[in-house]
């Protein structure tokens, strides 16, 4: 089954039932106003959800003409947004960057930090920066959306709760890491508002590329219609998200709409940029600079700058599964200006 949100006025939106091939929609209004309202009363609604798909795919509702570019972030304002850190590969190639510390790769137990969830980005709403020097980086990262998880879950409870799976892109100003990081406090200002693709899908809808609490699938990054990765999600992912939802709930309980990432995509390789069709590349930039000053002894590659556009999607046949976030960056001048 494949969830959206689409504009209605309201910020919570309209949730939406989508068809397989996402090219039709019809209202689940009747059952769920909003997909908050669904994730509260998954186990009564998720049925009915289920049936208003299959009658969608089986034509006996018409439906309507599904437009990705006029969906909302799958849940706009969410009551917790947790990133997590499941691949080491990424820790290792940035934990170099100026702010980075040696003592952060952990693989007994993930990191995690809290971001802003107030408001999320839709998936073609701009990557905004106010200074078109802070280092702006893309990270194309899987989710998931989880019901709610008792204080010290098990690993079975907290596989039990992943509810809904999409991509995401984590921005980062790597410029401002370095000050989040020496406030002992960790990321704010370094972490402005995350965008989500335009679909979720339940993990049983997903098949074969959802298994170990993994997304099997290639994460494709390009940039200004550039391919710059496509690192396998469930490859060299070291803390799968039954780990990082255990960490999470390991002081606290965990309500339902939280939201898990799993952390930037990355696959270990020698590769440098430009990569070849079949390449694997990378899901951020900071990574690919990293290599580069190992291999010629400097960055070659450029952070985002104004007009530049990154385009994240998981592919499957040649299929976006969740459909793409296509941002542009926009240099947005402070209120009052």
């Amino acid at each position: 089954m494949k969830l959206a949100t689409l504009k209605n006025g309201r910020p919570d939106g309209q949730l939406v039932v989508v068809s397989t091939d996402m090219t039709r929609f019809v209202s689940a209004g009747r059952i769920a106003p909003s997909l908050q309202a669904a994730l509260d009363d998954w186990a009564a609604l998720m049925p009915q959800l289920n049936a208003l798909a299959d009658q969608l795919e089986a034509g006996a509702i018409a439906g309507q003409v599904f437009d990705p570019s006029m969906a909302l972030a799958p849940l706009p304002r969410a009551y917790q947004w947790i990133d997590g850190s499941g691949y080491l590969s990424h820790l290792e190639r940035v934990r170099s960057l100026k702010g980075s510390k040696d003592e952060q790769l952990q693989s007994t137990r993930p990191l995690l930090y809290q971001g802003g969830s107030d408001s999320l980005s839709a998936p073609v709403s701009p990557i905004l920066a106010t200074d078109p020097d802070l280092a702006i980086d893309f990270e194309a990262e899987v989710a998931v959306i989880i019901g709610a998880v008792p204080m010290s879950a098990t690993r079975e409870q907290a596989a039990a709760a992943i509810r809904l799976v999409t991509v995401c892109n984590d921005v980062s100003l790597r410029r401002l890491v370095l000050d989040d990081l020496q406030n002992g406090f960790g990321f704010f200002h370094a972490k402005p508002a995350t965008a989500f693709a335009p679909l979720v899908c339940t993990p049983d809808s997903l098949g074969s590329a959802w298994r170990d609490n993994r997304l099997h699938l290639p994460v494709r990054v390009e940039v200004n219609g550039t391919l710059f990765g496509q690192p396998n999600a469930g490859t060299d992912m070291h803390f799968d998200f039954a780990d990082l939802i255990v960490e999470a709930a390991r002081t606290r309980s965990l309500g339902a709409g939280t939201i898990i990432g799993g952390g930037t995509v990355s696959n270990r390789h020698d590769e440098s940029l430009p990569i070849k069709r079949d390449g694997i590349g990378f899901a951020c930039i900071a990574e690919a600079r990293t290599v580069e000053k190992l291999k010629f002894g400097r960055a070659r590659t450029p952070f985002l700058k104004p007009d530049d556009v990154v385009r994240i999607g998981a592919m499957l046949d040649a299929q976006s599964v969740f459909g793409d976030i296509v941002q542009t960056v926009v240099i947005a001048s402070p209120a009052g200006r």
